[in-house]
């Protein structure tokens, strides 16, 4: 029971404090919403997803890798360190030189031609530009963190990264106009540069906030040396190059239909389709938050755990518990969606309503969630076995599903049409990694107990949203009585966990 407490406890840690930064991070929502017009938002969430996929690409793979070797080479866990980290410091380097010199028509293409000019989408980009050097710098050091059973240090600095990006934010969209309005120090000062309700201003506190976290990183940064093994190398890109293409097929499946909802869509439509997409996907966060923080805790403990004999049922269990979860979050959720759409709020009610009619969406986004997690949680048997290539195989067949119909349904359905393909996207990933991994590394999942808890909450999700049409009240009675109907069924195996 003790690996089983380590691992309940190190996931509870990086659960609340994801939780606390999601949350914090979260306030951001209904006061850009609030402030910045429907199309403004919409390139504030365009930006934030070429961000996505560009980050997969600078870590490659080495998180994983990272986890991978420690489980190898045990004996030698600095040469795996040191290893992974260059890697990454290497190819940051080349992209850093690349990118500062294209960047203006790198901006040229992004512009969306309204109100924000050349220039301003330079910024952007420049900003951007050192955001993902910065944060691709710190991935190995958060892993090293994870690794060493250390989650409360990792919680301190993400804590601190989000905290620091709110009130930097509050601060230039609210802090500054206060100031110059009642003429306090310094507000001539800021007269000269500051513009009202500019969008650049979240882009810059993102960038210094990547800063802070590096700067409170430097103690495991400077475990860093020098020492290069090319043999250790080799057999690491072998590795990481089919998680680095599964992990960006996996970014482009979670933020392609937003771009592509720019591209496809007409002009005056796509920032506004984007940006009412964008704010009603952020409801959906909540249900990523739980599948974010049970990865951050999973991932060292299944590959700490492998060598055990009775490890396979320990991840079937560990499973069954996941999928019981994240079907409560997801019919809670939706149960309380007329209370957690005032999240988004807006200047004026022309606004609002814009933002709230893509809620019917949410339901839809949430249970791809769903299959999402499960799949995270799936994807263990090809990281144990070597078998990387079939997450690349994996990922990039859902890759294909969203890029192909996205492009077929978009112009008809829009942002409709683009939470449909996630869920299928995630669904089909969700299905071949279950089939491929019984086949090449069986492990005894309840397959019946688990898809007998999905198809319910499912069919009280339909009858919370649309034969109650949200009905807050009769939403939380049908929420109860599933969670009260888990517990009945539950009930023998709680009860043999208390006891021990």
């Amino acid at each position: 029971m003790s690996t089983a407490k380590k691992f309940a406890g190190q996931t509870a840690v990086y659960g609340l404090s994801t939780i606390v930064s999601r949350t914090l991070y979260f306030i951001l929502t209904p006061i850009l919403a609030g402030i910045l017009s429907v199309k403004v938002y919409g390139i504030f969430t365009k930006m934030y997803s070429w961000a996505s996929i560009l980050n997969a690409l600078l870590s490659f793979g080495m998180e994983t890798t990272y986890f991978r070797y420690l489980n190898k080479n045990a004996d030698d866990k600095d040469k795996v360190y040191n290893n992974t980290f260059l890697a990454v410091i290497a190819l940051c380097t080349v992209f850093l030189t690349f990118s500062a010199l294209f960047a203006h028509p790198i901006a040229a293409w992004l512009k969306s031609g309204y109100t924000n000019t050349l220039d301003d989408y330079v910024f952007y980009v420049r900003c951007f530009i050192y955001i993902l050097v910065i944060d691709a710098l710190c991935v190995i050091p958060f892993a090293r963190l994870r690794a060493e059973g250390r989650p409360m240090r990792y919680a301190m600095v993400k804590f601190f990264n989000v905290l620091f990006v709110v009130l930097l934010n509050l601060f230039l969209l609210f802090g500054v106009p206060y100031v110059i309005k009642h003429n306090l120090l310094g507000a001539e000062w800021m007269q000269q540069w500051y513009r009202l309700h500019w969008v650049g201003y979240v882009f810059l506190s993102n960038l210094l906030a990547s800063i802070l976290t590096f700067i409170m990183l430097l103690p495991e940064v400077f475990k860093l040396r020098f020492k290069f093994d090319t043999g250790i190398f080799k057999e690491m890109l072998m590795y990481s190059f089919p998680v680095l293409i599964a992990n960006i097929s996996y970014i482009i499946n979670e933020n392609i239909d937003k771009i592509m909802l720019d591209k496809l869509l007409p002009p005056g439509i796509n920032d506004q389709d984007v940006g009412i997409y964008g704010a009603c996907a952020k409801i959906a966060l909540f249900l990523s938050i739980f599948v974010q923080a049970f990865r951050l805790g999973a991932e060292p403990f299944f590959f700490s755990h492998a060598q055990n004999k009775n490890a396979g049922q320990t991840y079937a269990r560990i499973m069954n518990y996941f999928v019981i979860v994240v079907c409560i979050i997801f019919v809670g959720l939706v149960a309380n969606i007329e209370i957690l759409k005032y999240f988004i709020r807006a200047s004026n009610p022309v606004q609002r309503e814009l933002y709230w009619s893509g809620l019917k969406i949410v339901p839809i986004l949430l249970f791809g969630y769903v299959s999402l997690g499960i799949y995270m949680n799936l994807s263990v048997w090809y990281k144990l076995s070597d078998q990387t290539r079939y997450g690349l195989y994996i990922s990039g067949i859902g890759a294909i599903i969203t890029i192909v119909l996205n492009i077929i349904f978009i112009p008809k359905y829009s942002y409709v049409g683009s939470a449909w393909i996630s869920l299928i996207a995630y669904t089909s990933m969700m299905v071949l990694s279950y089939l491929w991994g019984q086949k090449h590394y069986p492990i005894p999942y309840n397959v019946k107990k688990n898809l007998a808890y999905i198809l319910s909450s499912v069919v009280i999700v339909y009858l919370s949203f649309v034969v109650f049409k949200r009905n807050i009240f009769v939403g939380n009675a049908l929420l109860i009585a599933y969670g009260l109907t888990t517990l009945y069924f539950e009930r023998k195996e709680l009860l043999s966990i208390f006891k021990r």
